[in-house]
């Protein structure tokens, strides 16, 4: 599946909720999902890191859908590597 096909079935799947909700409030959903995966990664526990990465993507998902963007396109300056240094991989100094 591609990004574009996930990102379409999420908006068939939840698309008129997340609009009813707004791209605040789905933004926040998103954020609680991110938090979700760091408690998950901090405890080390591999099983919910899984689970929680892929609740992360699909509210990143309705948050795009819910602001009328195509994700290939936001990404697309990632297609070629590095979008500051053009490498692949990287080769900016770290901080």
């Amino acid at each position: 599946m591609t990004i574009s096909e996930l990102q379409l079935k999420i908006d068939l799947t939840f698309g008129e909720r997340d609009r009813s909700r707004g791209l605040e409030k789905s933004f926040l959903w998103f954020v609680e999902e991110v938090g979700e995966l760091a408690e998950a990664i901090r405890h080390g526990d591999k099983d919910a890191i899984n689970h929680e990465t892929g609740d992360v993507l699909a509210w990143l998902l309705s948050v795009a859908n819910v602001a009328g963007l195509d994700v290939e396109e936001s990404v697309g300056r990632f297609a070629r590597g590095c979008p500051y240094c053009g490498k692949c991989p990287c080769v900016c100094k770290s901080e």
